[in-house]
């Protein structure tokens, strides 16, 4: 199962993509495999060469005695020259890191990080409007006349 962060897409412009290993206990394993899992509101953060899933809200498994933080920062492995090459991009522009998606690869949950740019808000609005164009045009090469009214 791969949970999408809907709208990382939409407020950043997505300019590198990378797979990155999730360091996490027994029960957050099992509810990402369950898919209670929210990227909405996460990022990365880079600090003394290690990459960090800051904010990612993983559901408390049920059956689980231990409790823990549900948004704890949780440690993402990445190579080193991955991580300084992101850094050192960090550093020349207005860009963050950006969890796309989250998913169970083999027996290990795995995270898509991208490096983005935040989208004013006219670009968004911008990006939505292209995106009706395309829809009206593929309908009516599909010859669908009813026009989604």
């Amino acid at each position: 199962m791969k949970i999408f962060n809907k709208r990382a897409r939409y407020k950043y412009q997505i300019l590198e993509k990378v797979e990155a290993g999730v360091v996490l206990t027994g029960a957050e394993i099992k509810s990402i495999r369950a898919g209670r899992v929210d990227l909405s509101q996460s990022f990365g953060r880079i600090g003394d060469g290690e990459v960090f899933l800051v904010n990612a809200y993983i559901n408390p498994w049920m059956g689980s005695e231990r409790f823990t933080n549900e948004r704890r920062s949780r440690k993402l492995l990445l190579h080193k020259k991955q991580i300084l090459a992101w850094q050192g991009k960090m550093a020349g522009g207005r860009l963050t890191l950006v969890p796309l998606s989250i998913y169970i690869k083999g027996n290990l949950a795995k995270v898509e990080l991208a490096l983005a740019k935040s989208r004013a808000k006219f670009d968004r609005r911008a990006v939505l409007k292209m995106e009706a164009i395309e829809r009206d045009v593929e309908r009516e090469l599909r010859g669908d006349k009813s026009g989604g009214f």
